[in-house]
């Protein structure tokens, strides 16, 4: 079958809010642009947010600060339990305090090349710009980031930079961040500006006259199928890692919030681009329900090798240093371990491939810290990188500090997401993505420490000066739960619960959930190609059939149901990895994150067809038993000379 068989080709989308002129002006230019809405009217206005880590919590807070309803859930039993508070290593701003020619430009630049030439130039000049404010709303809000000895900010550097542009929190930036707009959100909370839902959730978007205007959510604990209303609402729950089964993620993410919103009718764009973090706890057994990240930070000081020798099973103390291969020293001089994400994870893949890989089954690389010790004392390593250290030791049984630590790729970042607009706003009107759930700035592959960075981004700044222009036309008509828009959304939330209840099978939600985890990682993981692509469709169509057919939940609805949670998001996972599987087969290169073994240099570099794919891949929904399909967004640079990619 060609590639075409699998989905038909739409009418071409183009975003209509981004400005034109010097793109240093287009962010002033939007805001001055956008409509207004005068504080009192604030208060007859509401918006519905979905999620509360950095994107839903910071974007809640500011909006409930300005005066608007704001109505935010979370399935989590409090906010701050948000999968934000995972993440290490830290978040970028151009602030230049080290004076080693950072700017706005630089890390404008940085990310587009980090994101092989995939992003919008217009987007990730906007992050660029909004970092410098970031750090400041930070630190007003009393985020303890690491401070050099005089009590200035320190930095270090990051994956795929040659700058000193991240601030940190020791390995615990995303939590102190998180605690940061979580603390913004709970003075909302008290000021009686935002009602919480913890709990909850999200099942259905109810879409009234084409634009998006309330949810159905479920209590987790009564199981009570609630109806929420809101003039705008926004999805802010993060990316659909998970759709591995094993990944960084915590157990609890899932793509049903986006993916629900997408059969109403909002593009889903470059599914595909899945990032593969280099720095991971490798896999220890089939018991394992997640993998542990490991922060990209420690690649600043350790060093990444394998043993030259094929087999060679020593204990790593034991080999010389002549026998020993710092493999992204020797073939990327100018970057060495600090290459892009993506290049070190297939860096990783081909040392092991090649079977020199180290631990249980060869699936592993070394990342050292003899050097780092023996140049400035294990005191000071212990200061920079002390939990990391605990935190491995804790789960391996192996003391970093004496033993190189065994790392391997793992996934992590999903860089597709709803298509927006440059205001943030989907394909139906009045539904704002944030964050992970959107695919606008990263490209093909995201930068180290640019998560945070453009989730903080797009709740403190960008969001409350976009979404007013919606507003503005509001507030909309009331409506109630009668409606039947509404009442059909939530019979379809009620049936889909009343079939998976009645489903009485052979095989756990688990145990198909795990298979199609496997089908996704030997097929649509690091490496890609037309054979393997094709026969993971196929797997996958297949393996939705009997999950259909022989799928067994326990339990009731009226209660607290893990398995009927499980059972939703799995549901929607097998949807999810077949367009991810079809995204990838239409696109015949390699770029960033999506590596095709079809189209690779003679060296074995990502090879890009910019006449052929230089476009956002935006997929509508088909229907149940259609075909998806695909409309492009073209992607013109006119500041970034687009070119292959080169860290050597």
């Amino acid at each position: 079958m060609s590639d075409t068989d699998y989905f038909v080709v739409g009418e071409p989308i183009r975003d209509e809010k981004a400005p034109e002129g010097p793109i240093n002006e287009r962010w002033d230019k939007r805001r001055f642009s956008a409509k207004l809405v005068n504080p009192a009217n604030r208060r007859k206005l509401s918006v519905l947010i979905v999620g509360t880590g950095l994107a839903g919590a910071s974007a809640a807070a500011t909006l409930g600060e300005a005066g608007y309803n704001v109505t935010s859930f979370c399935y989590q039993d409090s906010p701050r339990r948000a999968h934000s508070i995972a993440a290490q290593g830290g978040i970028n701003a151009a602030k230049n305090y080290r004076n080693d020619g950072d700017s706005i430009y630089r890390l404008f630049y940085d990310t587009v090349k980090g994101g092989d030439f995939r992003s919008r130039e217009s987007n990730v000049y906007r992050l660029a710009q909004t970092s410098v404010e970031i750090i400041d709303q930070c630190v007003a809000q009393g985020v303890p980031f690491a401070r050099e000895y005089g009590g200035l900010l320190d930095n270090r550097s990051f994956g795929g930079v040659q700058v000193s542009r991240t601030f940190y929190a020791r390995g615990q930036t995303g939590q102190q961040l998180l605690i940061g707009a979580y603390q913004a959100l709970e003075r909302q909370i008290a000021a009686g500006t935002v009602k919480m839902n913890t709990r909850h959730e999200m099942l259905e978007l109810i879409v009234v006259d084409g634009k998006a205007r309330g949810i159905i959510a479920r209590d987790m604990v009564t199981g009570e199928i609630e109806t929420h209303f809101a003039d705008a609402v926004v999805l802010a729950s993060g990316g659909y890692g998970n759709v591995f089964f094993l990944s960084t993620n915590a157990m609890g993410c899932n793509v049903t919030a986006t993916w629900r919103a997408h059969r109403k009718g909002a593009l889903f764009a470059n599914p595909c681009y899945t990032q593969i973090h280099p720095t991971c706890i490798p896999v220890s057994g089939d018991y394992q329900s997640k993998l542990t990240l490991m922060s990209e930070s420690l690649r600043n000081d350790g060093r990444i090798w394998v043993p030259k020798q094929h087999g060679d099973t020593r204990d790593p103390r034991r080999i010389p240093e002549d026998e020993r291969d710092y493999y992204l020293e020797r073939i990327y001089p100018s970057f060495g371990n600090l290459v892009p994400r993506d290049i070190a994870s297939r860096a990783a893949k081909n040392v092991c491939d090649e079977g020199r890989g180290v631990g249980p089954g060869g699936l592993g690389v070394y990342l050292d810290f003899a050097d780092a010790i023996q140049r400035m004392g294990r005191s000071t390593v212990e200061a920079k990188y002390g939990n990391l250290f605990d935190m491995y030791q804790r789960i391996t049984g192996e003391n970093p500090y004496e033993v190189p630590m065994r790392i391997y790729p793992a996934v992590h970042y999903t860089m597709g997401g709803l298509w927006v607009d440059y205001d943030l706003q989907s394909t139906i009107p009045g539904l704002f993505v944030t964050g992970e759930a959107n695919f606008s700035d990263h490209g093909a592959n995201r930068l180290g420490a640019s998560a945070l960075m453009q989730g903080l981004a797009d709740g403190y700044f960008v969001l409350p000066n976009t979404i007013n222009d919606y507003l503005a036309n509001g507030p909309f008509e009331k409506i109630d739960e009668s409606h039947p828009e509404a009442v059909a959304a939530k019979e379809q939330v009620t049936s889909r619960i009343d079939t998976f209840l009645s489903l009485q099978g052979s095989r756990t939600v688990d145990s198909f959930h795990k298979e199609l985890g496997n089908i996704m990682w030997e097929y649509c993981g690091m490496e890609r190609s037309e054979e393997g692509l094709t026969k993971a469709i196929e797997l996958i169509r297949n393996l939705r059939e009997e999950f259909w057919r022989d799928v067994k939940v326990l339990g009731v609805n009226d209660e607290l149901n893990q398995a009927l949670e499980k059972a939703g998001r799995v549901a929607d996972f097998l949807e999810l990895g077949e367009l991810m599987c079809i995204d990838a087969l239409h696109r015949r290169e390699s770029c960033g994150g999506h590596f095709r073994a079809e189209s690779q240099t003679e060296d074995g570099e990502a090879l890009r067809h910019d006449d052929e794919f230089a476009y956002v891949a935006a997929w509508e929904f088909g229907g149940d038993g259609n075909k998806p399909v695909l409309r492009k967004e073209d992607l013109e640079y006119e500041y970034v000379e687009m070119k292959q990619r080169s860290y050597k």
